[in-house]
């Protein structure tokens, strides 16, 4: 079931889909229920009233929040993203104080590296995310040996700054992965929806008559406030996504200075 919800969340248009279709069925069977039972006192209707504005108050307030929720993690992955490409570009520099040998196989290690971080970003597909994961954590090890080589044969504070460098290269490494991974909590996901079920019952319940228009209105606009949502916080599925800027960037440098 977890995987399932996880997967929909994943894209963004089912998610719109699924959440307007939960909430016209809602609204819909409201309406079902009020003209299958009796005609309601006008005293009931206003308790009701005050019911449905404290839904829907309550409704506005948990989009809200959590759109305020995976704005956040949005800007987090872009802090990471240049910290990443700054810590890079930095260790790039640093491999100057290593002998020659090792500053030539440390350079070319880490214009791999590069590409594949941006390849990270711009990947969606499983089974070459899972290849890519693979190939970098190579090309971690391999850049860490040169480093590591280089610091033992010539133990200096320059090359403890050089291996200090590649210490915060892959810290940043770890620090986007895990930001990637920090999604909307499915609770939240779950109150929202649940909030907006009762909201169109409630509505499709207290409606003077039937109208398809009226339980057509609440279902589009929350359906598009859940999509937004779902954009913003699905880092490979949606429109709006991080993009390697910074690290392209810090590519084409490397390929400028050789």
């Amino acid at each position: 079931m977890e995987f399932a919800i996880r997967y929909i969340l994943e894209l963004p248009l089912l998610v719109f889909a699924v959440a307007f279709a939960v909430q016209w069925c809602a609204g819909r069977l409201g309406d079902y229920v009020r003209k299958s039972s009796r005609p309601m006192p006008e005293v009931e209707r206003k308790d009701l009233d005050i019911a449905l504005t404290a839904t829907f108050t309550l409704l506005a307030l948990i989009i809200g929040f959590s759109f305020s929720m995976a704005i956040t993690r949005y800007d987090l992955r872009k802090t990471y993203e240049e910290a990443e490409a700054s810590a890079i570009g930095t260790e790039y520099l640093r491999a100057d104080f290593l002998p020659d040998a090792d500053a030539a196989k440390l350079r070319e290690l880490l214009k791999a590296y590069v590409r594949q971080r941006v390849s990270f970003y711009m990947t969606s597909n499983s089974t070459e995310l899972r290849q890519l994961d693979a190939s970098t954590a190579q090309v971690q090890k391999e850049m860490w040996s040169a480093v590591q080589g280089a610091a033992t044969a010539r133990p200096t504070p320059i090359s403890a700054l050089v291996a200090a460098g590649m210490s915060d290269v892959f810290s940043a490494e770890g620090n986007t992965t895990a930001s990637w991974w920090n999604r909307l909590p499915l609770a939240a996901w779950g109150l929202m929806m649940a909030i907006a079920i009762c909201a169109n019952l409630l509505l499709g319940y207290i409606s003077h008559r039937s109208s398809a228009l009226l339980i057509l209105v609440l279902p589009l606009a929350t359906s598009i406030a859940f999509f937004l949502i779902a954009e913003i916080d699905s880092p490979r599925g949606g429109l709006i996504s991080v993009l390697p800027d910074n690290l392209r960037r810090a590519a084409r440098t490397m390929t400028v200075n050789g």
